[in-house]
């Protein structure tokens, strides 16, 4: 058995996987803010956690899998300044914060659905659990980590001396630069527990709790729920690596002060997509492309998650046109020698095994593509080829199982051609029957012999 490697951000190094309680893996990832639709960029990280989740699954164990949906108390900046971004959208749209909520949240499931990414065991919203959140402050608070100002609880980073450890911060030399708006914050890493509402207006969104009517950080719900459902150490967290150094620091801090623990045993973080200008993607940039983007261009959105594969994920990767194109040509091709490979037979264990090293050395798609080609182009019986090709797909999601060819109209010129060329071959007239191959390849189309007869369609690029 090949054991199962990741690379863990919180101690900087490939470590073994070893799940806290086998064969049940406990697996955290931060969702989405649903103030505005999700973007590509986003969505790469979604995918990389997909394919974690899906090579657990495939070492054969039992993933309990958690994520939050972020739908109040994500302020517009880290620095616990500016506008809740739920309002904000409020704002930009005439809808209600909830109503904002419930309707991206619709619309990153659907984005889901269109990647193959599979849903988590356990959503849970924020706003379900205040409670919880306002359970977890207190705990904070007991433990003396807090202090008030006036517009809200703060958590009191130097009273942890551990705090910043997972970003690898520079807390002096932090505190030394610091050119933030500090307000009343006694240190630049302190961060916002609870938020007091303005008292000169109402908010959509906002909670009567032991400090006063207000709203939580955006910190606490992962800390408050991933304890509830998973408990205060479990297995694996994930999010962008833009969580590194403010988010998932936080989250330690939190868990830490009230639990003694660091949260999670492994801490993994997907890299981020920049366009091909080298700009990341990003919502507040206005530089962002939807799935739906995709589609409108033409492509199946199975196109993005097969150019995703070709990478490694903890890299940044350029999203490129031409990327995207070549991705949706490998695809075809895959798709379409998979389903005239027939019926499946028995997997090839030999190559069970090295798709097994390869996903199981951090997650290595891109060998394990490599690998899948490799498969395809062997001199393996196609029944075992695809029955191989179902089980490297239980990692892979690329559907191949459910894809049907477009039916495709030929035209009677083609079709009579294709049985001209048929009846030149059954009398073996070998030149004719060339020649008559090379007619339909110049108006556009192929053809292929196969045991069940010849099969034409159109000639594809590439």
């Amino acid at each position: 058995m090949t054991p199962l490697v990741l690379y863990d951000t919180y101690t900087r190094s490939l470590r073994e996987f070893q799940p806290l309680h086998p064969p049940e893996v406990s697996m955290y990832t931060c969702g989405p803010t649903v103030y505005d639709y999700a973007h590509i960029g986003n969505l790469r990280t979604y995918i990389f956690e997909d394919i974690l989740r899906r090579v657990l699954l495939f070492n054969g164990y039992q993933v309990k899998h958690v994520m939050n949906i972020t739908d109040v108390g994500h302020l517009t900046s880290d620095a616990d300044t500016g506008e809740d971004k739920m309002e904000a959208g409020a704002r930009r749209t005439g809808k209600t914060a909830w109503e904002i909520a419930e309707y991206y949240t619709e619309e990153f499931r659907k984005d889901l659905k269109r990647l193959n990414i599979l849903e988590p065991t356990i959503w849970c919203r924020a706003t379900d659990h205040i409670q919880e959140q306002i359970d977890f402050i207190r705990c904070i608070e007991e433990k003396g980590f807090t202090y008030r100002t006036s517009d809200g609880i703060y958590f009191d980073t130097s009273k942890l001396p551990s705090y910043g450890y997972l970003g690898r911060l520079d807390i002096e030399g932090l505190q030394a630069g610091a050119r933030i708006e500090m307000g009343e914050k006694r240190h630049p890493t302190d961060f916002a527990l609870w938020k007091f509402s303005p008292k000169d207006q109402k908010r959509q969104m906002e909670w009567d709790s032991p400090w006063g009517v207000g709203f939580p950080g955006w910190h606490i719900e992962c800390s408050a729920m991933s304890a509830k459902y998973l408990g205060p150490f479990f297995d694996i967290h994930c999010g962008g690596e833009d969580h590194i150094t403010v988010h998932h620091t936080n989250e330690i801090a939190q868990t830490e002060a009230c639990y003694g623990t660091r949260l999670a045993n492994f801490w993994l973080h997907g890299y981020f997509l920049q366009l091909d200008e080298g700009v990341k993607m990003s919502k507040s940039s206005g530089k962002f492309l939807r799935v739906e983007t995709l589609i409108e261009e033409g492509y199946d959105p199975l196109a993005y998650r097969m150019f995703c594969l070709n990478a490694i994920y903890r890299q940044k990767l350029n999203f490129t046109w031409e990327g995207l194109d070549g991705a949706a040509k490998a695809l075809d091709r895959l798709r379409n020698a998979f389903y005239e490979m027939g019926e499946p037979s028995q997997p090839d264990s030999t190559f069970l095994q090295k798709f097994l090293t390869e996903i199981n050395d951090d997650l290595n798609m891109p060998r394990a593509m490599a690998l899948t080609w490799e498969l395809v182009r062997s001199d393996l019986p196609n029944g075992v080829k695809k029955a191989t090709l179902l089980e490297f797909d239980r990692v892979l999601g690329l559907n191949l199982a459910n894809w049907q060819p477009a039916e495709e109209v030929i035209p009677d010129e083609i079709l009579r051609l294709v049985e001209l060329r048929q009846q030149a071959r059954a009398e073996k007239r070998w030149q004719d029957a060339d020649t008559l191959r090379s007619q339909i390849n110049a108006a556009g189309y192929e053809v292929m012999d196969t045991p069940q007869g010849p099969k034409v369609r159109s000639r594809r690029p590439g």
